[in-house]
């Protein structure tokens, strides 16, 4: 796949997604980062700032995610804009990446793991870096598998922990290096 015609979504957090934003960059690859007025970004290249009526967009009830992650947040109000920018991110990127920690109920840690409860939602091709077991994992619909994926679609999102490791940030420059 040509990387010239591809186009890489992201909100540009310091760690992983900021870490997939610089091999967008290496590789040429078209980048948006989605956020909202006063949230502050690591990475500010491609920034789209979503008005109130554009982050509506992606309004969900807390309840619903704290049902669907299967945990409560203590700070709703706060995440609630994150959430909506994670929407964008994955109603843009067709085929979703992430690092980060899955979970024995098969959700991931964090905020990540609202990205990735709405890729499956929305049947998208979804891939996650646990640093924990340090290998990659592809939703089957029912479980995570065991994969090397590699990067198959003309939009993605990439996204993920703020905590990232070095074997993380490895696994997004390999995957980008096995797909380019």
């Amino acid at each position: 796949m040509n990387q010239s015609e591809c186009s890489f979504y992201s909100g540009g957090l310091r760690g992983a997604e900021e870490t997939f934003g610089q091999c967008a960059e290496q590789y040429n690859i078209n980048e948006t980062n989605y956020s909202f007025e006063g949230h502050k970004l690591a990475r500010d290249k491609n920034v789209t700032v979503l008005t109130p009526e554009e982050l509506a967009k992606g309004e969900v009830s807390m309840e619903i995610v704290s049902t669907k992650m299967g945990r409560r947040y203590a700070k709703a109000d706060q995440l609630k804009k994150v959430f909506q920018v994670i929407f964008h991110m994955i109603n843009s990127g067709f085929q979703v990446f992430a690092v980060g920690w899955i979970q024995e109920d098969n959700t991931v840690m964090g905020g990540t793991g609202w990205g990735i409860a709405l890729a499956k939602f929305f049947n998208r091709p979804v891939s996650v870096f646990d640093q924990d077991k340090n290998e990659w994992f592809t939703w089957d619909g029912k479980s995570w598998v065991q994969d090397t994926p590699v990067i198959s679609h003309k939009t993605f999102c990439g996204t993920g922990t703020r905590n990232l490791t070095d074997q993380g940030k490895k696994a997004i420059e390999d995957l980008f290096a096995r797909s380019f």
